[in-house]
């Protein structure tokens, strides 16, 4: 990867992808999502920005993991939290 892409986004050397389309968080209380995302570091599919629990921005400041992948169909690209970079 270029030397302008942040550490975390290097690192990622294998995508981790979502086994369902569902948000893990919505799911548990009946909540609805628009897009997903899969946290690279632990796999939790979580629900995006978008969505109206956020589901994937809170479980990065609750864990500190700084990069998912989107879990949508035909999607492939990953963003860092930490630095707010996206790479395809």
């Amino acid at each position: 990867m270029s030397d302008n892409i942040c550490s975390h986004l290097q690192a990622i050397k294998e995508v981790k992808t979502s086994d369902d389309y569902v948000c893990e968080e919505c799911i548990k209380n009946g909540g609805t999502w628009v897009h997903l995302r899969t946290c690279q570091t632990c796999g939790v599919t979580l629900c995006c920005d978008s969505s109206p629990a956020k589901h994937a921005t809170k479980h990065f400041h609750r864990s500190g993991h700084p990069v998912v992948a989107s879990a949508e169909p035909g999607e492939r690209w990953l963003w860092c939290y930490e630095d707010e970079q996206m790479v395809d």
